[in-house]
């Protein structure tokens, strides 16, 4: 049945919530957490319910309608809201609140990176992409720099494509190479966190494939927290899934279980199709 938000009646639905805590699943680390976070765009509160853990070397899929608040949420992990919005609340990066003030924002965002929805790769050489960011730390030496474009090219699957074509541009590639390239330009700084947001929405399908099964080999490196539209991809590259509803992360639990048997009736409506 479609569920009316403005209806009165369904008031209990709206305050369904389940929650569950990774770490006691899986035994791994818990590496970010958030703590009474809100996002406000000027009086409207697009984030108002939204604690979360996520557990290292997971593959975190964040789904909900659009508007819900996912995207806005993943955008607050590593304070690319900065000067858009006003975020208050606790980002909680290996213990230490990313949200202070006096946090370097560049430092933590070398830790936490991001993809986003299109590819967005430097107008320069597949090479130049790469390595801009190091050489921009002052990184000069060129078999370094070499072995972290290999690297990082072959972690993003798509070093076989390239190999021989590293002085090409970027901008010639085709738009799932470009999404893998800006992966590997992510990776390159020896990031703990992917954050990606959509990030196969602009590709077809045996790219989006191709997209998938990067992902999931990167898991064993990085944690990886992505917001899709797709639930067929949450549910098959995510170990855990969280369910965002006008602004509120209503529920968060292993992935299998969000899809089969969802505690929040509002979940189980979504997944099945009934509204969103």
């Amino acid at each position: 049945m479609l569920i009316n938000p403005a209806s009165t009646h369904q008031d209990d639905l709206w305050l369904e919530r389940h929650i569950v805590d990774p770490s006691q699943d899986n035994r791994q680390p818990i590496i970010l957490e958030t703590k009474q976070l809100h996002v406000y765009y000027g009086d409207n509160e697009a984030i108002y319910e939204g604690d979360l853990k996520f557990a290292e070397h997971q593959i975190s899929a964040l789904i909900g309608p659009s508007g819900s608040g996912k995207s806005t949420f993943l955008r607050s992990l590593n304070r690319m809201n900065d000067g858009v919005a006003r975020v208050a609340g606790q980002i909680l990066y290996r213990g230490v609140d990313i949200n202070r003030p006096e946090i370097d924002v560049y430092e933590m965002r070398r830790r936490i990176g991001m993809v986003f929805q299109r590819p967005n790769p430097f107008s320069k050489s597949i090479y130049d992409n790469i390595t801009f960011a190091l050489k921009r730390r002052g990184v000069t030496d060129k078999k370094t720099l070499d072995e972290v474009v290999e690297t990082s090219l072959k972690q993003a699957a798509i070093w076989d494509e390239v190999k021989d074509q590293l002085n090409k541009s970027a901008l010639a590639l085709s738009g799932g190479q470009q999404q893998r390239l800006c992966i590997a330009r992510a990776i390159a700084v020896k990031p703990d966190i992917l954050l990606l947001d959509e990030p196969a929405s602009a590709l077809d399908p045996v790219s989006t494939g191709k997209l998938e099964e990067t992902l999931t080999a990167l898991k064993s490196n990085y944690t990886i927290i992505i917001v899709t539209h797709n639930m067929q991809q949450a549910a098959r590259i995510s170990d855990y899934t969280a369910f965002f509803n006008m602004g509120r992360a209503l529920e968060y639990d292993k992935t299998s279980q969000i899809f089969t048997s969802p505690k929040v009736q509002l979940t189980n409506n979504y997944v099945a199709g009934d509204f969103g």
